[in-house]
């Protein structure tokens, strides 16, 4: 199977995702926690559990793609290896699934993703630390992309019985999915604070179409700017004055690409 066979299939597999989790008015289907009383309690607001609780109501889904495809699936062995989901066809070509989900700051800017490692495995191209299969073994590195709107002024310390299902307020609404490869969606530099991950492009329109700073320039390019791209420490380690680059110009200028 090609990459751009298996994008394809994947993104026609999430266009039913939204009916999935989601109710007529796009309200979440998911209410909260429950208790062997049979008390719920409402769900934190907190992005990771969100992200997370998602990510645990779509594998049903996401196994029923696999089936239906001929797919194997493998699922990431540690909180932090990489990726998610490794999927597998009849002829051994293995590829990435990242899950990334945010929400949304207005109606055409999301609060911004992580693209993953751009060090350790991303460098050592033939490593197996933090990572199902060595990067290289990879056919495509994809993101399996949710965005979602939040709800203000849920009171996380109250509880609700079975009867008062229908009056609880889902805390997340109105998902979109979207499927690409990661260095498509990418930029030029880290995607928070001090940690060495690959920031992704915020717009909701590139996300979607795929319009990152990389993707006119090829995956190649991609690959060496984040290959070789140093963090201020990172160069002080090396014993250098300053990193090579800090963003795409500075690269191109380095790299002398006109």
């Amino acid at each position: 199977m090609t990459k751009q066979r298996f994008i394809e299939l994947l993104r026609n597999t999430v266009n039913d995702f939204g009916n999935a989790i989601s109710m007529e008015d796009g309200s979440w289907v998911v209410k909260g926690f429950i208790d062997i009383h049979k008390n719920i309690y409402t769900i934190s607001t907190d992005t990771k559990v969100i992200s997370k609780i998602i990510e645990l109501y779509l594998f049903p889904k996401i196994l029923e793609f696999a089936k239906s495809n001929d797919l194997e699936i493998e699922l990431t062995k540690e909180q932090n290896f990489y990726p998610d989901i490794t999927f597998k066809d009849n002829e051994g070509n293995l590829f990435a699934v990242d899950l990334k989900s945010s929400y949304r700051k207005n109606s055409t800017h999301v609060n911004g993703m992580t693209l993953g490692a751009f060090t350790g495995y991303f460098r050592d191209r033939k490593s197996l630390k933090n990572i199902t299969h060595p990067y290289d073994d990879y056919k495509a590195h994809i993101v399996l992309g949710i965005i979602y709107d939040t709800v203000s002024d849920i009171d996380e310390r109250k509880s609700y019985s079975l009867e008062q299902l229908s009056d609880i307020t889902s805390v997340v609404k109105n998902f979109e999915f979207f499927v690409q490869e990661k260095w498509k969606i990418a930029i030029d530099r880290p995607g928070s604070g001090n940690t060495k991950n690959i920031g992704s492009v915020n717009s909701i329109e590139d996300l979607i179409n795929g319009n990152g700073l990389f993707s006119e320039l090829g995956e190649d390019v991609f690959d060496d700017y984040w290959m070789y791209y140093l963090t201020t420490d990172m160069a002080k380690m090396a014993e250098l004055p300053n990193p090579y680059y800090k963003n795409l110009i500075e690269y191109k200028q380095f790299k002398h690409i006109d």
